[in-house]
C-alpha cells in the first residue's frame, strides 16, 4: 500500500508542475498539449502572418474584379468601333451623292451599295440567298403566299433581304412563297 501512496503523491506532484508551467488563462483542454510562452508567441506571429496574407489576397481579388469589370465595360462600349469607322466612309459617300447632280446619282448609289456590301462582308455579315429556293423558316419569314408557275413552297420574291453574321441569322429574309399553280374552278 505504501508503494501505491507514493505513486499517487508523485502523480500529484507532476500535475502541479504542469499547471505551474502553463501561463494563466491558457489552461490546456483535454487531449491537447500545453503551449509554452515561446510557442504561443510563434503561433500568434504565424496567425498574424496568415491573416495578413489573407487580407492582401482579398484586396488583390477585389482589385482584380474591379479591373476586369472595367475592361468588360470598355470592350462592350467599343465592340462596334471598327464597324462604325468603316460605315463612316459609306456615310461620306452618301453625302457626296446628295450634293451631286442627278446624272451621276444612280452611278454613285450603285457604288455606295457595293461599298456597304464590302464593309458588311469584312465584318462577317453576308446576305442570305433566297430566290428559287425552298422556303426555310430558319432563314425566311413568309409575308405572302401567292399562286405562281413555281412549285408550292418555293420562294418567288424577296421583299427584304435577310442577313447572317458568320453562322447566325441576324435578320430573316422577308419573302413571298409560291402556292403552286392555281387550279381552275371549272375542272
Amino acid at each position: 500500500m505504501e508503494h501505491r501512496i507514493g505513486c499517487s503523491m508523485a502523480e500529484d506532484h507532476n500535475s502541479a508542475q504542469e499547471q505551474a508551467e502553463v501561463p494563466a488563462g491558457n489552461t490546456p483542454e483535454a487531449g491537447q498539449p500545453a503551449l509554452f510562452p515561446q510557442e504561443l508567441e510563434e503561433q500568434k506571429k504565424r496567425f498574424e502572418d496568415l491573416n495578413d496574407r489573407f487580407l492582401r489576397l482579398a484586396a488583390d481579388f477585389e482589385n482584380y474584379r474591379r479591373r476586369t469589370s472595367q475592361e468588360r465595360e470598355s470592350v462592350v462600349q467599343f465592340a462596334n468601333e471598327r464597324f462604325a469607322v468603316d460605315m463612316l466612309e459609306v456615310i461620306d459617300n452618301l453625302e457626296r451623292a446628295v450634293r451631286s447632280d442627278d446624272s451621276h446619282l444612280r452611278e454613285g448609289l450603285m457604288q455606295i451599295r457595293e461599298l456597304c456590301s464590302a464593309v458588311l462582308q469584312r465584318h462577317g455579315i453576308t446576305p442570305i440567298d433566297v430566290l428559287t429556293k425552298k422556303f426555310d423558316p430558319t432563314e425566311h419569314e413568309a409575308i405572302a403566299h401567292l399562286p405562281s408557275e413555281k412549285d408550292e413552297g418555293v420562294v418567288i420574291d424577296e421583299i427584304a433581304r435577310g442577313y447572317r453574321m458568320h453562322d447566325k441569322v441576324i435578320r430573316y429574309a422577308k419573302v413571298a412563297v409560291s402556292k403552286g399553280k392555281e387550279k381552275n374552278s371549272e375542272d
